[in-house]
């Protein structure tokens, strides 16, 4: 391995890409990751439907958005020759389209479309605007430019503080509960960061592997010991769902094309910073040849993956972010566990009643996982933009994507007096935070920084020091004195 493939430091990893953990291991950590992005698979589908009344197919859609996510997570672990990452890496429903998703429906709907052609519009505009993702991932070696560490750090990190946001509703009681911010809730939530927190501080593996879903299934019985949980009002489902490929017929539509399109050319910055992300907790390399395969063959995955959701009526899939603090938290990095994964997931789609038990859990007790989870996410990007160096044209493009991405979300309302299709694209704050680190990154000139003996920063490094305790002092004649005298 070169120097530019140096691997980065975990040493809190139990299981590395390619070990095999036993059974028990294996199933708790797939448990967890499937809790984790359970929510996140099948919200974006609850509001597509609930938004274009498309109340009687929402259990269907559900399903299928269920088994498509299991699907992808098996292509993406496996690797099927140049497709798939061969990380441990979850695929789920993308909240980043709902909003040009739901235009294009309402477009539909307004000149007098029903079920089946609402659906069978969004399915195929997205079905073909799939492949500028699969087109783009042929390329990214040679648009390395664009996903530098100082851009894929910042979207994480806008990933991870975004979602707070929902992370805190859920906590409160869920967005529209009568009585958002209960005493009831936030004990509940309270109740599963607690536990999720001190057993990932005991010495006894099997708890630390176990501690989200130990977490979440205590908050679930507490919840349904205090009255919360109503078993009678399970929505009625029907037995096994059979994915139908393009059930509901296949149209196009242009004006519906071009704002899904747009998406397309920015997920994929989305997916190598969660790619990019993953690598890094794996042990893997976030530089060099190995890294930019890695990356193509994720993307290329990625695109082919929202191609098949699209076949079996669901909507656009990406690599999800929330995955990569289970993998912190559990220190379980195996590809293997990916297959469970996938498995657990595509019987939750066969088989809707088990999502339909899960889908009642209370939301305060999701809301105490998501807020440690999404947290993670933020601090990995944090981590990754400590390690390309925060000097003055870094924190420069850091700040104004931050803010921006940050400041769209906080408000919304400065976007309207932009045309409604602009509107739908600039509405997601990953998009337009993306989009400034991107442009930012090109036209800023690179500065040449050299360090000299009277700028050297002992407190920079003495973290270098603590993050790489084995590594050599470097030649210079006053920094291995003060590097030494510091780690004393």
């Amino acid at each position: 391995m070169t120097a530019s493939e140096k691997v980065p430091r975990n040493n809190d990893l139990i299981y590395g890409l390619n070990d095999r953990p036993h059974l028990t291991a294996t199933v708790f950590a797939a448990l967890q990751h499937v809790l984790a992005s359970f929510v996140g698979i099948i919200t974006p589908t609850l509001i597509m439907g609930g938004a274009l009344g498309l109340h009687s197919e929402i259990p269907y859609l559900i399903s299928m958005a269920l088994f498509v996510s299991g699907l992808g997570t098996f292509v993406q672990a496996k690797r099927f020759g140049p497709v798939g990452s061969g990380l441990l890496c979850l695929q789920g429903t993308s909240f980043s389209f709902i909003s040009v998703i739901l235009s294009a429906g309402f477009m539909v709907k307004a000149r007098g479309g029903g079920t089946d052609e609402i659906l069978s519009t969004i399915f195929g505009v997205c079905f073909f605007a799939a492949f500028i993702e699969v087109v783009l991932s042929q390329f990214i070696g040679k648009l390395r430019m664009l996903i530098t560490p100082v851009v894929t750090g910042t979207i994480i990190t806008l990933m991870g503080l975004s979602l707070i946001k929902v992370a805190m509703t859920d906590i409160a009681g869920g967005f529209g509960a009568a009585d958002l911010g209960a005493s009831g809730h936030l004990f509940l939530a309270a109740l599963v960061i607690g536990t999720i927190v001190v057993l990932n501080r005991v010495d006894v593996p099997f708890l630390r592997l176990g501690a989200i879903v130990i977490g979440l299934t205590l908050g679930y019985v507490v919840a349904w010991m205090m009255g919360t949980v109503d078993f009678a009002s399970m929505p009625e489902v029907p037995l096994v769902s059979v994915p139908v490929p393009f059930k509901y017929g296949f149209n196009f539509d242009w004006v519906a094309f071009v704002p899904v399109a747009v998406i397309f050319l920015v997920s994929p910055l989305e997916a190598a910073g969660d790619l990019t992300a993953n690598s890094m907790i794996s042990r893997q390399p976030v530089k060099g040849p190995l890294y930019i395969r890695r990356i193509k063959s994720g993307l290329l995955a990625d695109g082919l993956n929202s191609a098949m959701a699209a076949v079996f009526n669901s909507m656009p899939m990406v690599t999800f972010a929330q995955n990569n603090g289970v993998i912190q938290l559990t220190g379980v990095a195996s590809r293997y566990v990916a297959f469970f994964i996938a498995g657990l997931l595509v019987l939750l789609g066969l088989f809707p009643m088990i999502g339909a038990v899960l889908q009642l859990m209370p939301k305060p007790v999701l809301g105490g996982a998501e807020l440690v989870m999404f947290g993670t996410v933020a601090v990995a990007g944090i981590k990754i933009l400590a390690e390309a160096g925060l000097h003055r044209r870094n924190m420069l493009i850091v700040a104004i994507s931050l803010g921006m991405g940050l400041g769209i979300a906080a408000v919304p309302e400065v976007l309207r007096e932009l045309p409604q299709a602009l509107r739908n694209i600039f509405e997601s704050p990953i998009t337009v935070g993306a989009l400034c680190a991107i442009v930012l990154n090109i036209f800023l000139p690179e500065e040449f920084i050299e360090l000299e003996e009277d700028d050297f920063d002992p407190e920079a490094s003495i973290l270098q020091v603590m993050e790489n305790p084995e590594m050599p002092a470097k030649a210079e004649p006053a920094r291995p004195a003060a590097v030494a005298q510091l780690n004393r």
